[in-house]
């Protein structure tokens, strides 16, 4: 995506010319980053706490022990939830070759987590230096191997699929039916619904149920109950979204909020 589309600042703090460099920042409850965009690839790890990235194209939310893949050049915003403790890898051109070009959250292995925070106590690695360049090899092959995660909510350009998407966005608990919504004047329900899967690949029920896990999951972070968050979020029933949570995560939202505080 080109610059001119994406008007954000460039963050050019990042001067070394390591072939990576590292930002380990820890940050208070919703906190945020305003929109910028770097020269570099970044990998935007959480070792506590749960970032939310929006881009023009998507939403990612980010949880402990997970990271977001961020490609060289794609304005991006952060925002907090709870108490982040952020470590960032900015990789020089050609170092992770087989990262996809789009964003995409990825699993964080253990072996991973540690050569992150390895190369965070170094500040910057270099190719040179043989020690520092087994570190790169590795993190690179890690993040090749890496699982990516359905954690994301796309943002529809179709303007009929927009502005439902806004409706809901407003409010992820809204009870209404898309037929229900649609009364609005927004269109007809088939013509939405067909609209959502041209423009985002996935169904309104799926788009919806995304949304409303990722909404739960900054509650939970900011330190709310999981019947609070359930409710807030749309869900008929607390045991309807830690059945969802578990199917996405693989644990249920106690174990892994407590496992994180861990």
């Amino acid at each position: 995506m080109s610059q001119k589309r994406q008007p954000a600042a460039i963050d050019e703090t990042l001067r070394q010319k390591g072939a990576i460099t590292t930002l380990a920042r820890d940050y208070a409850a919703g906190h945020a980053i305003s929109r910028h965009y770097h020269d570099r690839d970044q990998l935007i790890y959480a070792s506590r706490g749960v970032m939310t990235v929006g881009t023009p194209d998507g939403t990612w939310v980010v949880p402990t022990h997970r990271a977001v893949w961020v490609p060289a050049g794609i304005a991006h915003r952060i925002r907090m939830s709870g108490i982040v403790e952020m470590r960032t890898l900015y990789l020089a051109s050609g170092v992770a070759k087989h990262m996809p070009k789009k964003c995409c959250v990825v699993n964080v292995s253990p072996l991973l987590r540690e050569l992150i925070m390895a190369a965070c106590r170094h500040g910057n690695l270099h190719g040179a230096v043989s020690s520092q360049r087994h570190i790169m090899q590795m993190i690179a092959d890690e993040l090749s191997g890496a699982e990516t995660l359905a954690l994301r909510l796309p943002h529809p350009s179709d303007p009929r699929a927009a502005k439902v998407a806004a409706v809901l966005l407003n409010r992820p608990d809204d009870p209404r039916t898309l037929a229900q919504i649609c009364e609005l004047g927004l269109g007809g329900r088939r013509t939405i619904e067909r609209a959502f899967v041209e423009d985002v690949g996935m169904t309104f029920g799926k788009w919806r149920q995304q949304l409303r896990l990722i909404h739960a999951m900054q509650l939970l972070a900011a330190g709310a109950k999981v019947t609070h968050a359930a409710l807030e979020a749309g869900y008929s029933t607390p045991s309807a979204f830690i059945a969802m949570f578990k199917r996405t995560l693989g644990t249920t939202p106690k174990a892994y909020f407590k496992a994180s505080a861990g």
